[in-house]
Formats: structure tokens, C-alpha cells, sequence
């Protein structure tokens, strides 16, 4: 029968059973440490039993402590210090009494004194409740700041994911308008079949966009398929003045990108290159891998930069920002680089250019990844079946 592999438990994912291990392991390391010396050094078998009852003492007079200390860990560090001292320095004194008096019990004829036997233990006790102290404030200090790393790493995430969503949502009002305002046209004319063939695209890429999460990745062929979606509508308005060329390789088709990152530039393309020329432009959307990077290209053969324009300057505005007479749709170039930098950090490339023949020519490089394939469920094999067990 297959044996699904259990994930590790971090020690401290439970800390009432770690306090519980590091206890017992603790003060039984220490019971058979003081055992073995005292073998040593010749101390007959019967002196075990004291030190199994110094180490009861020790473990039980612990657990007092960590009582006290667990309300004292949280307090200002003046308080936390001074009273941990104070209490420390009683728990030492009781258990130094405490060892003293059952030793003063089983050496009933010795020589040395009730004080000089305190004397003998105490500074064990101590360094023993002394390192156990220790241990306990330096390894709840160091719970803490993992806890709270990992609330500052959640926090991270949210803000990631609410800033990745609040990005891909800014879908262009105008685009929406636009198609409505076909829509509104055709059914006037009463060109019924257009009219809804247009509405049910318009519903399929209006369900993908709300469907699917905004921080999700989605392979090239299935961002792809949407892009078309959202051309299939703008082609039932600029009919052959939209034109369009997919150069998707194969072993890009299964890389994960980012959801509806493309729609934005192609509908730049098509706002600055498609509408504003009487024949039209072409937009190409080109995807390949290079080694261990995917490489998508979308160009267009329009007007491209303005003579006296940069590049470098549309990184911080919008692209439809550098036409003159135009208004701002809030998506843009700085859209597109915004969820890259926030998705990739520094793995990704983004950059703008005019093309060898002119036009816009956007190049988006992310690392390569695929989706893993999902595991195979385990199969049990009955053991009168099993060729092993034969």
C-alpha cells in the first residue's frame, strides 16, 4: 500500500508540546550528566536516589518559573529583568535549602555542616535554574520574532495581492462604453445576429476577467484565447482596418504569465495605431522561450514614438499620457510595469522601442515556469494481489 509522505511540523508550530520535550529532555540530561559524575568519582548506587530527587525539585521549581516568567516576558524590560532576578534568586535559594536538607538527611554522620552543604549546592542550583532561565526567555523571544515575521510576511502578501488586484481591475471604461455603444447600434438597425454575437463575446471576456483571480497566472495559450475574445469585439468595430498575427511557439504555450496582461497594450495598439489611420495597422503578439526566460513581444505597425519623444519617459506615465488631444484611460505602460515589478521584482524586463520598419514594439521577458502537473492519486494494492507478498 503507498504511503503518502507526511510534511514536516516545525518544533515550535506546537509550543505547549515543545516546552514539554525541551523539559524532560533538558532535565533528564542533566539527572544522568550529575549521575555519571558522581559514579565517577566513587559515590555508592544508593546516592542516585538523591539525585533523582534534586531533579524533581529542579523540574518542578522550573515549571513554577516559566508561570512566573510567561507574565513577566510581555512587561517593560525593567520590570521583566528586575522581578526575573528576584525570583530567581529565591527559586536558587529554595532549591539550594531543599537539596541541602536531603543530603544533610542521607549523611547523617558527615562532618560538614548544614551551611557548608548549602554553600555546595547552591551555586549548581543555579547555574542550573540559571541556563534554564535563560533558555527560556531566549527561546520565547526568538517564538516571538518569528511570529512576528510571519504576520509582517502576511501583511506583505496582502498588500501584494490587494495591489495586484486593484491593478488588472482598471480595465479601460472607454473599451466597455465603446462595445455597449456597437451593441446599442446594431440592435437600432436592427442587425439582431451581429448585435448578439458581439454581447456574447463581450459576456465571455467580461466572465473571464471576474471569474478568474486577479492574482492568479494563467498559461500563454489561455491568455491567448482571451486576448482573441477581446479582439473578436474591436474587429466587429474596425472590421479589416484590425488586423492581427499570433507567432506563439510551442514551448511557450504552457508558460505562466500573469492574467489579462496583454489586453491593455494590445487596446494601446489599437487606440494609437488601429483607429487613428484610415487603413488600419496590423498588431503582432509574438511569444517565445529563451532559455530560462519568456519572452512575449507585441508590436504594431502605426505610427510609433513621436520623434522628439523618449522612451524612458513612458515608464512613469501612461502611454496614451504622450498624445497629444487624448485623455487618460488609466491603463497604461505604467499599469502593465507596476504588476511585473510587484509579480517578478527584478526577474522581469520591461521595455518600449520603435520597430526596425516603425510602429510600437513592447518587450516583456518574466522567468520561465509551468504549472506543476497535479500529484497521481495512490493506488493500494490488496496484499493477495501484490507479486511482493506472493
Amino acid at each position: 500500500m503507498a504511503m503518502l509522505p507526511l510534511p514536516p511540523t516545525p518544533f515550535f508550530g506546537n509550543k505547549n508540546r515543545a516546552f514539554w520535550r525541551l523539559q524532560f529532555l533538558g532535565w533528564g540530561g542533566a539527572m544522568l550528566l550529575r549521575a555519571m559524575s558522581s559514579l565517577a568519582n566513587a559515590v555508592p548506587w544508593s546516592f542516585l536516589i538523591i539525585v533523582i530527587i534534586a531533579t524533581i525539585t529542579g523540574f518542578s521549581i522550573s515549571l513554577i518559573l516559566s508561570v512566573i516568567y510567561r507574565a513577566l516576558i510581555n512587561r517593560r524590560a525593567l520590570i521583566t529583568w528586575g522581578v526575573t532576578s528576584v525570583v530567581l534568586a529565591i527559586a536558587v535559594g529554595l532549591y539550594a535549602f531543599i537539596d541541602s536538607w536531603v543530603v544533610s538527611l542521607y549523611r547523617i554522620n558527615a562532618e560538614s555542616s548544614f551551611a557548608q552543604l548549602f554553600l555546595g549546592v547552591f551555586y549548581l542550583d543555579l547555574t542550573l535554574l540559571g541556563a534554564w532561565s535563560a533558555l527560556y526567555y531566549a527561546i520565547n523571544f526568538y517564538i516571538q520574532v518569528e511570529e512576528q515575521n510571519d504576520q509582517l510576511l502576511h501583511l506583505e502578501n496582502q498588500a501584494t495581492s490587494a495591489q495586484l488586484a486593484m491593478l488588472r481591475y482598471q480595465l479601460n471604461p472607454h473599451f466597455l462604453f465603446n462595445t455597449l455603444n456597437s451593441i446599442s447600434t446594431l440592435v437600432l438597425l436592427k442587425q439582431t445576429e451581429p448585435a448578439n454575437a458581439m454581447l456574447s463575446r463581450l459576456s465571455a471576456f467580461l466572465r473571464y476577467t471576474l471569474i478568474n483571480e486577479p492574482t492568479a497566472q494563467v498559461t500563454v495559450a489561455q491568455e491567448v484565447e482571451t486576448l482573441k475574445l477581446y479582439l473578436d469585439i474591436e474587429r466587429m468595430r474596425f472590421e479589416e482596418r484590425l488586423r492581427t498575427r499570433f507567432d506563439i511557439h510551442d514551448a511557450a504555450r504552457a508558460a505562466l504569465m500573469p492574467s489579462l496582461l496583454l489586453q491593455p497594450l494590445v487596446e494601446n495598439a489599437i487606440k494609437y495605431a488601429v483607429s487613428p489611420l484610415e487603413e488600419g495597422a496590423e498588431i503582432t503578439v509574438h511569444a517565445d522561450v529563451i532559455g530560462t526566460v519568456l519572452r512575449i513581444v507585441v508590436s504594431d505597425t502605426g505610427p510609433g514614438l513621436e520623434p522628439d519623444e523618449d522612451p524612458a519617459d513612458l515608464f512613469g506615465i501612461n502611454h496614451d499620457q504622450q498624445r497629444p488631444g487624448t485623455v487618460s484611460t488609466g491603463v497604461g505602460l505604467a499599469n502593465i510595469r507596476d504588476r511585473l515589478v510587484q509579480a517578478y521584482g527584478d526577474s522581469q524586463r520591461f521595455t518600449i522601442s520603435t520597430g526596425a520598419d516603425g510602429g510600437f514594439v513592447v518587450t516583456i521577458e518574466l522567468p520561465f515556469e509551468m504549472r506543476e502537473p497535479a500529484p497521481a492519486p495512490a493506488r493500494s494494492v490488496h496484499p493477495a494481489l501484490n507479486p511482493a507478498t506472493a
